[in-house]
């Protein structure tokens, strides 16, 4: 696929969401959202059975084309994070699965992940992109937060849902 936004490091591509590098960084992100919950909640880690289960109930089939994207950033060239960006309607564009690789944060990668994220959302027609996070996951709510976002009421009633954030998506000029 075209090659959507590069940094000196990093570059951004629209990629299947089945493809596997995809599923790796799928299966990454989600071992560690789900773990961190567990060990919080329950004192565990998530178990393998539960894990191979819900990976595979969440295919990410909602970030195909034509109503969505799933970008996934390399580092140096290697498969390194994700973002997802999904149409909800016309207007409206949710931001989902964004995650760098532990060794690879604090590069820039998260934020080049969740602009070209936006940019996908503009070229898809959205004028407001919205998303949700846990209360845990701190360090999402303060990216978010750099780049924009304001807390809203909750658009959703996902259960794993503490903090719910939108964002209006102005045109970008050249």
């Amino acid at each position: 696929m075209a090659r959507m936004t590069t940094s000196p490091a990093w570059t951004i591509t629209a990629e299947p969401f089945d493809a596997p590098d995809s599923l790796a960084l799928w299966r990454a992100y989600y071992t560690e959202v789900s773990d961190r919950y567990y060990l919080l909640h329950e004192g565990r880690r998530t178990g393998p059975v539960e894990l191979e289960r819900e990976i595979a109930a969440q295919t990410g089939a909602e970030l195909a084309p034509p109503g969505g994207r799933l970008l996934v950033g390399r580092y140096g060239g290697e498969p390194a994070g994700s973002a997802g960006v999904r149409l909800l309607d016309a207007a409206t564009a949710e931001l989902t699965r964004v995650f760098v690789l532990k060794g690879l944060r604090g590069k820039g990668g998260a934020a080049l992940l969740v602009r070209t994220a936006e940019d996908a959302a503009r070229a898809l027609g959205a004028t407001r992109m919205i998303l949700d996070t846990r209360g845990d996951l701190v360090e999402a709510r303060a990216l978010y937060a750099r780049l924009g976002y304001a807390e809203t009421e909750p658009h959703n009633a996902d259960p794993y849902a503490d903090h719910w954030f939108g964002k209006s998506l102005q045109p970008v000029v050249s």
